[in-house]
This record gives structure tokens, C-alpha cells and sequence, in this order.
């Protein structure tokens, strides 16, 4: 192990950002193991690496007895004596390992280790960075596509990951190439599987996507107080303004529709309900039901509302497949019982 080896280190540190000290740190301890596997576990030894002098130096260690019962092992103070005549019974004697030991373990080993090494960093580096964007929106860009499960390949800047079928919303294409906004529900810190789960069928990516749209989301004066979606069909978003001067549903609509429509397009056309939050729960019940107008809400115990709608408005307040009331109860909280 000479100095190429040690310059190998620093241009990984470099490239990878990948200190030299850790992976030191992996070359020790692979050198140790292997000189104790070929030696069947029978030995204990020390390494000593110098970086400066770019020397790499084994010791094997042997207790200092008086008699030997196992000479990988043990050693007699006489036999010590001849190494170092400071050695004393009852210490630890130290004998270099031949250099061209140490190379062939090293040729066997170093390879393999800093490869690993170098895996183990990057998995490493790549799974605290996604940390730091979880339940966050990335724009992505589509770089396979597996015709057989329908499974996307993409590219998030910080490494590729898969939108899986399950996640991606009902009904949508996909091409190479194309750019898209996938939201980072999870990050595995495990050694195997995917190191981040993404999705666009997730509540929270339509969430993240108001409050990159709408300036006043942003800046804390319009807030998105609760949210339900059946992705591919419809989501209901409730909104509450800080500033009575500002009216927290014009502002998410924005001009002419522009804040609002940019969503939609991202989200390949999904509805979007915007109404408007109340801590009265009837109101926000009946805000909810939108656009069926509510005759009456009455609270029936914990968490529960029966709701009375004019014959007309029924269906509407139900909705198709009773997805208007479902998303109701979803954004509100309550479980909502409708009669006309």
C-alpha cells in the first residue's frame, strides 16, 4: 500500500465528499479483519496508519506469559525480549507483519472496502439531503419509463428515484424527458430498498403547490387550514385569511383563474374546491358541502353533523359516487349525515 493509495483517498474526498479520515476508519478495520480470518480468528492485531508519512503498518499482538499455550496468541518473555527488551511479563508484545503480508492483504481488501465505503457515503449523503426535503415538493425529470408496471424513473437532482404506479395520479402519461412536481412523503435510512418514497397522489403535494403559487400562502397571510383529495378527480382545500383586507379564496384563484389554473395544469386537471375555513364547525361544515347550498347543519354529538339540504340541492351536496360528502367529512373532521 504505498502513496497512490493514499492520493486515491484524497481525490475521493474531493469528488465524493467523502472525508479520507472515514474511510481510513473502513481500510483499518477490513485489514484487521482479514489478517484474522486467514489466520481462522486465531490472532489479535493493530494497524497503524500514517497519512502524513503515507505508511501502513500491521502489528500482531501477543499477551507476554510465562508459559505459551497458544502461540497466535501468547508469547514467552524470553521470546519477547528478543523484540524489545523493555517488554515485561504480563504485557502485550508487538511484531511487525511482513510487508509482503500486508500487501497481499491489502490488494485483497482496500479495493473492495473503499468501494463499499464509497456506497455506504454517497447512500449516506443522499438520504440526509432528502431529509431535509421531506414532505417537500422537487421538480423532477422523467428518465425511464417501465412499460411493463408502469413504474417512472426520474431524476431529482439529487439522485434518481422511482414514482411508482401507486403513487402517480389516476390516469396520467408520462415521457421522457418530461419535467414534473412529485412530493417526498418518505426516506428510508435502512441499507437496502428505495432511499425516498415519491408521490403526486398525496394530499400534501397540492398543499406544498399553494403555497408556491399563492404569494400570500407564502408569506403567511392566507393559511391552508385543512385539505382532502381524491387524486385525479377532486381535491377541497380550506383557507383562512390573517388580513381581513384580503379575501383568502380571490387570492388562491388569483386573476382571471391564473394562480389557480397553474395548479390545476400541474395536476393534469383535477377540480379544486377552495372554501373558506370557520372555528364555528357548523359553518365550516356547511362552507364544506360547496357548491350545494345548505339549509341547515345541526352538531349530533362528538364529531358527528346532520345536515338538511333542499330537495334540489341532494345530489349535489352528495355528489358523484358520494364524493362531495366524502371529501367534506375528510376536510372538516365530522362525519356528516345529508338529508333533503
Amino acid at each position: 500500500m504505498n502513496s497512490e493509495f493514499f492520493e486515491a483517498l484524497d481525490l475521493i474526498e474531493q469528488e465524493k465528499g467523502i472525508s479520507k479520515e472515514y474511510m481510513l476508519e473502513k481500510v483499518e478495520a477490513a485489514l484487521i479483519s482479514a489478517y484474522k480470518r486467514d489466520r481462522n480468528g486465531n490472532s489479535n492485531v493493530r494497524v497503524a496508519i500514517d497519512p502524513v508519512k503515507k505508511t501502513v503498518r500491521m502489528f500482531q499482538q501477543l499477551e507476554i506469559v510465562e508459559t505459551v499455550e497458544d502461540p497466535d496468541l501468547q508469547i514467552t518473555l524470553e521470546g519477547a525480549k528478543e523484540h524489545n527488551k523493555r517488554y515485561k511479563l504480563g504485557g502485550v508484545c508487538e511484531i511487525e507483519i511482513k510487508t509482503k503480508n500486508l500487501r497481499r492483504l491489502a490488494a485483497l481488501t482496500a479495493k473492495q472496502v473503499i468501494v463499499q465505503g464509497i456506497r455506504e457515503a454517497e447512500r449516506a449523503n443522499i438520504t440526509k439531503e432528502y431529509e431535509s426535503k421531506r414532505e417537500e415538493i422537487v421538480t423532477a425529470t422523467v428518465i425511464k419509463i417501465d412499460e411493463l408496471s408502469g413504474n417512472v424513473v426520474v431524476d431529482t437532482g439529487t439522485s434518481n428515484a422511482t414514482l411508482i404506479k401507486a403513487e402517480q395520479i389516476p390516469g396520467e402519461t408520462f415521457y421522457v424527458g418530461d419535467r414534473v412536481k412529485v412530493y417526498i412523503t418518505e426516506v428510508n435510512h435502512e441499507a437496502k430498498g428505495h432511499i425516498v418514497t415519491l408521490s403526486r397522489r398525496h394530499p400534501g403535494l397540492v398543499k406544498r403547490m399553494f403555497e408556491l403559487e399563492i404569494p400570500e400562502i407564502a408569506d403567511g397571510t392566507v393559511l391552508v387550514k385543512s385539505i382532502a383529495r381524491e387524486a385525479g378527480s377532486r381535491t377541497k382545500i380550506a383557507v383562512e385569511s390573517r388580513d381581513e383586507n384580503v379575501d383568502p379564496i380571490g387570492a388562491c384563484i388569483g386573476n382571471r383563474g391564473a394562480r389557480i389554473g397553474t395548479i390545476i395544469d400541474e395536476i393534469r386537471g383535477e377540480k379544486i374546491d377552495i372554501v373558506r375555513y370557520s372555528e364555528d364547525p357548523a359553518e365550516f361544515i356547511r362552507e364544506a358541502l360547496s357548491p350545494a347550498e345548505v339549509q341547515s347543519v345541526e352538531l349530533d354529538g362528538e364529531r358527528s353533523a346532520r345536515v338538511v339540504v333542499y330537495p334540489d340541492q341532494l345530489s349535489l351536496a352528495i355528489g358523484k359516487e358520494g364524493q362531495n360528502a366524502r371529501l367534506a367529512a375528510r376536510l372538516t373532521g365530522f362525519r356528516i349525515d345529508i338529508k333533503a
